[in-house]
């Protein structure tokens, strides 16, 4: 076994159980046609920072980046081909802010060896002083991994194994594991994680696989779209498969999604954004603590990165404050 970290080991991050979280995905970094705005067409990296510094001022609990490498011709029409690197991005987002969780949402370990990502996020959280929160994902275009010479049809099984040999990197020095797809011994891996036994693992996707997956192995899970009607049977899941592996379903973090806007807009925001008055807002989003959810990763329309900047912060000032238990 490694040697014990230092007296500046950081407790892991969590939601607060006194309240709900809110986190959010960050524009610019990801540009599918299916949610990015007009204005972030000709935005970069003044406008990621603006936002992501609101979010960190606001008190949100995370920003989040995705993953793509690259994405097929024939797919670009949806899902265009502008995807930041996730921990290139990540890092530089570490240096402008000061006390946000950085979150891969979510990272494909599928299309890379494990040690890779533990040797990126346990660096990433000693940069960061401690605010590394891992998201991870099976991935779902089939060409990407093609290209990238990745294992499309069993990339499930390969996700299982990565999150057990990123977790023992985390944890160990000198991480073991012996498996039916990867074998990791008498290797060390540092930097060493700053928060004690790593950053967090949380798994996202929503179906019924992905959910088995959060309650055997995930700190947390990230919904993908998950309509709230159907979140209480989807969390029943997890939690079923938690108690399966004889986890307490309490120490996982579940997640929802929400499209919100903060006031009454002037604009067209869509039929599936809720918007109103802050105290409007929490009624809205209080109910799924009942659900069991600790945090949410909120959406809010915006026509320009100031009134993104403007949301966040009116958000952070006069709603989040209402969300307390």
């Amino acid at each position: 076994m490694s040697a014990a970290r230092g007296a500046g080991a950081t407790a892991r991050i969590a939601p607060p159980t006194d309240r709900l979280s809110v986190g959010i995905q960050l524009p610019v970094q990801s540009q599918s046609r299916l949610y990015v705005e007009d204005w972030e067409l000709d935005a970069g990296a003044a406008e990621l920072a603006q936002v992501a510094r609101a979010a960190d001022e606001a008190g949100l609990l995370y920003i989040g980046v995705c993953d793509h490498v690259a994405i097929p011709r024939d797919r670009a029409d949806k899902m265009g081909t502008v995807w930041f690197d996730t921990v290139a991005t990540l890092g530089w987002l570490a240096a402008v802010t000061e006390r946000v969780a950085l979150l891969s949402h979510v990272l494909v370990p599928p299309l890379r060896h494990p040690l890779l990502v533990a040797k990126a996020f346990a660096t990433l959280d000693v940069l960061s002083g401690g605010r590394a929160l891992l998201g991870v994902g099976a991935g779902h275009v089939e060409v990407e991994f093609e290209v990238l010479g990745a294992d499309f049809d069993g990339r499930g099984a390969v996700l299982d194994e990565a999150i057990d040999v990123i977790r023992a990197a985390f944890v160990d020095e000198w991480p073991e594991h012996h498996g039916d797809r990867l074998d990791v011994a008498d290797v060390g891996v540092a930097p060493r994680p700053v928060q004690d036994g790593g950053p967090p693992i949380w798994v996202g996707g929503s179906s019924r696989r992905a959910l088995r997956r959060v309650g055997e192995r995930g700190d947390g899970w990230l919904p993908q779209g998950t309509p709230r009607p159907l979140l209480g049977e989807q969390i029943a899941v997890l939690r079923e498969a938690a108690e399966a592996a004889g986890r307490d379903p309490a120490d996982i973090a579940v997640g929802a999604n929400e499209l919100l806007y903060v006031g009454e807009p002037d604009w067209e925001v869509g039929r599936w954004c809720t918007s109103g008055a802050p105290e409007q807002l929490a009624e809205h989003l209080r109910p799924l603590r009942d659900l069991g959810v600790s945090h949410v990763q909120a959406t809010f329309r915006s026509r320009s990165a100031d009134e993104l900047d403007d949301q966040l912060r009116r958000f952070g000032a006069e709603v989040l404050p209402l969300l307390t238990d």
